[in-house]
Order: C-alpha cells, then structure tokens, then sequence
C-alpha cells in the first residue's frame, strides 16, 4: 500500500479519525485514447473504455472492504472555479474507515486494475470528505 501513496497523501489520511467513515471525491478527465505506454498489449481503447476495466475491479474491492458507491454522475462546467478546470465524470465512494480504504489499496486484484486507471485519465483529483460542519 506505501507504495501507491507519497508522503503527503498517507499524511492527509492520517487526519482522519482511525474510526469515522469518510467520502472520496472523485473528480475524472479522460483521454481520448488510453496509454497504456509503448509496450502496450491488446486492442487500444478510448480512456473512457479503460477505466470502466478499472472501475469493475475497484467496485469489487470497494465492496469487499464494506464501502459503497454513493453517486455517478456528468460533470458540467463550473460556476466558479478556474475555467480550464473541466472535469467529465464526479463519483461519490463512501468508505468505513481509513484503514478500510488503505486495506483496498493493498488488495492484488485492486493494485493490477491500477494500470487501466492510470491509462484512461488525463488528470483527477481524489478528495476525502467528512461528514458535517467543517
């Protein structure tokens, strides 16, 4: 698992209350076509098509460690924000606990389906979210 996270993500985890569930804020933009690099087998696909061979597997593991898939939906253009921040795609994954959403991280089936993610995205942006007033 230390290996899929720096320093300053395992940081921002460590903040969360071992116990409390939290929601990760996923924010997705997609390639055209997925790289999957130079060495790449097997017919090319677009980076949407990648990540929904991520996305079966991550939906098995979220599971597996009791989280659940909240929401899916289409991005649309900000109403504030910076207007070359364009996102596609914005899921809502609720975990039980940090150490359920790290456990996941360190399941082999999750880790191998990591290369269709790291394939099909042009940028993202996962963000923990706490229930209630900040």
């Amino acid at each position: 698992m230390t290996d899929i996270l720096n320093a300053q993500q395992r940081q921002v985890l460590a903040a969360i209350p071992a116990d409390r569930p939290f929601v990760m804020l996923n924010l997705l933009r997609y390639r055209v076509q997925a790289d999957y690099g130079p060495h790449a087998t097997g017919a090319a696909c677009s980076g949407r098509e990648a990540y929904q061979r991520y996305a079966r597997e991550a939906a098995r593991a979220v599971a597996t460690v009791g989280g659940e898939l909240q929401f899916v939906g289409t991005a649309l253009p900000a109403l504030i924000g910076p207007s070359d921040e364009v996102w596609e795609q914005v899921m809502l994954v609720r975990y039980p606990s940090v150490s359920a959403f790290q456990q996941m991280l360190g399941l082999p089936d999750y880790r191998a389906a990591l290369r269709h993610r790291l394939a099909a995205l042009s940028d993202s942006r996962l963000i923990p979210v706490l229930d209630g007033p900040g």
